[in-house]
């Protein structure tokens, strides 16, 4: 079955619908990067392979994050109450957190831009393995754990910057927002490319465009609806527009 060809709404989602399950931002007023603009190079491809120092603090930035307990909030809850519905055809996210999935959202309809930050992956050889395994690895004395595979760099199964999408996920979220009728956007200020671009090839497109953001976005002045209420409260009500209507 192909999601695309059954439903019309399209979301994608940004920071913005996980801070208020306890995860901060990026960019927002108390994101990391304004907090500590060091954080970045900690998400920085090429900071991590040329910096033991870097790697151990991103592992210890993985460790420390709140995403291992965090809790689904009502926006995501909705998500999933629009996708029982019958109208979502892609839940594209963003988020590396996973808390999609967690409330509930079909993995399978799930498109992760970013990855997921609970697999690992080898630079070297590409083994895959578990952010769990490498959490008792670190926690047992090895700051900076190794491939047991080929001894190569491990990191996250997570996007960093300086490094390209998945090309099969990037190609679906193309097509996703290329055939929906209706291209929602959600706690993401739409200033990383290539994932902004995809408000732009939905609007090409025909699709009408609402955002709901803290946050003002290139994309307000061309949207249907620019909704600015907490999210938390705002997706529920909008979904259940959508859902009736």
């Amino acid at each position: 079955m192909n999601p695309t060809s059954i439903a019309p709404v399209v979301v994608m989602t940004g920071a913005g619908i996980s801070t208020e399950s306890g995860i901060p931002d990026y960019r927002g007023p108390a994101g990391l990067w304004r907090t500590d603009p060091e954080y970045q190079k900690l998400v920085t491809i090429d900071y991590y392979l040329a910096d033991a120092d870097i790697r151990r603090r991103s592992w210890r930035f993985r460790m420390d994050s709140p995403a291992w307990t965090a809790e689904p909030n009502p926006a995501h809850a909705a998500l999933v109450k629009l996708e029982r519905s019958g109208r979502l055809a892609w839940l594209i996210t963003q988020n590396v957190d996973g808390l999609h999935q967690k409330a509930g959202s079909d993995p399978a309809r799930v498109l992760e831009l970013h990855g997921n930050m609970f697999g690992v992956v080898c630079t070297g050889c590409a083994a895959r393995s578990t952010l769990a395994a490498a959490r008792e690895r670190i926690e047992a004395g090895d700051p900076d754990p190794a491939c047991q595979a080929c001894g190569a760099i491990l990191k996250t199964a997570t996007v960093m910057f300086g490094e390209n999408l998945d090309e099969q996920t990037r190609l679906q979220a193309i097509e996703a927002a290329e055939r929906c009728e209706t291209f929602v956007v959600i706690g993401t200020s739409l200033q990383v490319q290539p994932a902004a671009s995809l408000a732009q090839i939905a609007l090409e497109s025909g699709s009408r465009l609402i955002i709901v953001n803290g946050g003002s976005t290139p994309y307000d002045g061309v949207a249907a609806e620019v909704i600015r209420e907490p999210i938390g409260t705002a997706v529920p009500l909008l979904i259940e527009r959508l859902i009736s209507g």
